[in-house]
């Protein structure tokens, strides 16, 4: 692999000369809108997502303690932790329309942790898929025992991940980390290669892989005991929202992804339009995380109930004080009127 030489490359809207009232007016636009778009991300989707995974965190631990052990809950609750990861990153979003200011190294490390968040969640969610497909048909090849061992599966995809991890780590660029440059989670002077190994693994693969666990949950006949395949998707309604989310959001992004990579391989930084656009493809990435805890919090069944159990206390609560006010309240009139 040959190393490649990126101190060329830069933002448009750091480097270009803005010669023209349209070009300024432009500019100007794009900088309104990601500020515009990174306000609502924080004050809306963060807080939201954070406290979501906070509850599932939560409910699945205490399930765990009560020995309410299911390999879908322990699945959900590596994918919960995954996202988590990445909306704590996404804080790096927080000084747009600017950029962080890191050296390469720095940003070379923030980078790993991001993309081990990412494939990460992206694989368990796979295996996820993968466990409810085999629930509807016969348990006995190896692929089903495997399935049975969560820990084991969760193991395997840290493994995996965490050497795609390092490997893009490795691609954002070994020379240089003592410069400093402007940091994204995906740094701007990263090698082609990075994007190329990051949209292989990271949407490629995992998509097919997807298509086909649908393919074969669609077309495959399920023998006569399994439950009707409608009944299984309201059963698990949360994997299969989650897994439309995933697949929209992540295609946006890929496609801004391998777009970067036709620039770097042209020697052109592009245009404000472009960067905007990518900048907008990376907060939708974020708020794909955040949704996708929410729609668990929502529509996975233990979540679900737990967090109707609580609204009904809740309830149950406010009724009995409102009840006691009213009887304080008719006993003091009474006292009165003697």
């Amino acid at each position: 692999m040959t190393s490649h030489n990126m101190t060329w490359i830069s933002y448009p809207s750091k480097s270009q000369p803005f010669t023209s009232q349209e070009e300024i007016e432009a500019f100007i636009a794009s900088q309104n809108v990601i500020s515009r778009l990174m306000h609502c991300y924080i004050a809306f989707f963060v807080p939201t997502g954070l406290a979501a995974g906070i509850c599932i965190l939560v409910i699945f631990i205490k399930n765990y303690l009560q020995n309410k052990r299911q390999s879908l809950d322990l699945l959900l609750l590596h994918f919960t932790i995954s996202n988590i990861i990445m909306i704590l990153l996404s804080f790096t979003v927080i000084a747009r329309p600017d950029y962080l200011t890191a050296t390469h190294l720095a940003c070379s490390v923030l980078s790993f942790f991001f993309n081990f968040g990412y494939f990460n969640s992206q694989y368990v969610f796979i295996l996820t898929l993968l466990t409810l497909l085999l629930e509807r048909f016969p348990p006995g090849t190896a692929l089903c025992k495997t399935t049975q061992r969560p820990i084991f599966c969760v193991g395997f995809v840290l493994t995996y991940t965490f050497c795609l991890s390092l490997t893009e780590a490795v691609l954002v660029g070994t020379d240089n980390y003592q410069l400093e440059a402007r940091c994204q989670l995906d740094p701007l002077f990263a090698w082609p290669e990075y994007e190329i190994v990051k949209f292989t693994f990271g949407f490629g693969i995992p998509s097919l892989l997807q298509i086909l666990c649908f393919a074969v949950l669609l077309a495959k006949e399920a023998p006569a005991e399994a439950p009707a395949l409608q009944q299984h998707i309201r059963t698990y309604p949360a994997v299969y929202v989650i897994s439309v989310t995933i697949f929209i959001c992540r295609l946006f992004y890929n496609i801004m992804v391998l777009f970067r990579t036709t620039l770097k391989l042209q020697r052109s930084i592009g245009t404000t339009k472009n960067e905007l656009v990518m900048n907008i493809a990376e907060i939708v990435l974020f708020c794909e995380s955040c949704a996708s805890l929410v729609v668990i919090l929502c529509f996975h069944k233990p979540c679900k109930d737990e967090v109707l159990q609580v609204m009904q206390k809740c309830r149950r609560k406010t009724s009995a004080n409102n009840h006691l006010e009213i009887s304080e309240t008719a006993m003091t009139h009474h006292s009165g009127s003697q």
